[in-house]
């Protein structure tokens, strides 16, 4: 099978949209969070960016992981909003 030229091949556009973009209080670091779509198919994947200075930090996460991973993280920081709220009282 020809190969054709790559000037004449058909890239793969995959879709990237942004869903959320802060960043962290303490540390500074910008964290973004986008959902992919491969051109090829599959499974939508949530993608978790960290820049910290020049630096980053990129997991791409299926939706099993996301709902345990954020499942946790609202268990997480619920508790830790009510031990500051006694901590301050």
């Amino acid at each position: 099978m020809r190969r054709l030229p790559s000037r004449h091949r058909k890239p793969f556009l995959d879709k990237i949209t942004s869903l959320d973009k802060f960043r962290v209080p303490i540390g500074n670091q910008e964290i973004e969070l986008q959902q992919i779509e491969y051109e090829a198919g599959g499974t939508p994947m949530l993608r978790l960016r960290i820049r910290e200075h020049s630096r980053f930090t990129i997991f791409d996460i299926d939706p099993v992981t996301a709902e345990r991973w954020g499942r946790l993280m609202q268990s997480w920081g619920a508790e830790g909003t009510k031990t500051a709220g006694d901590a301050a009282s």
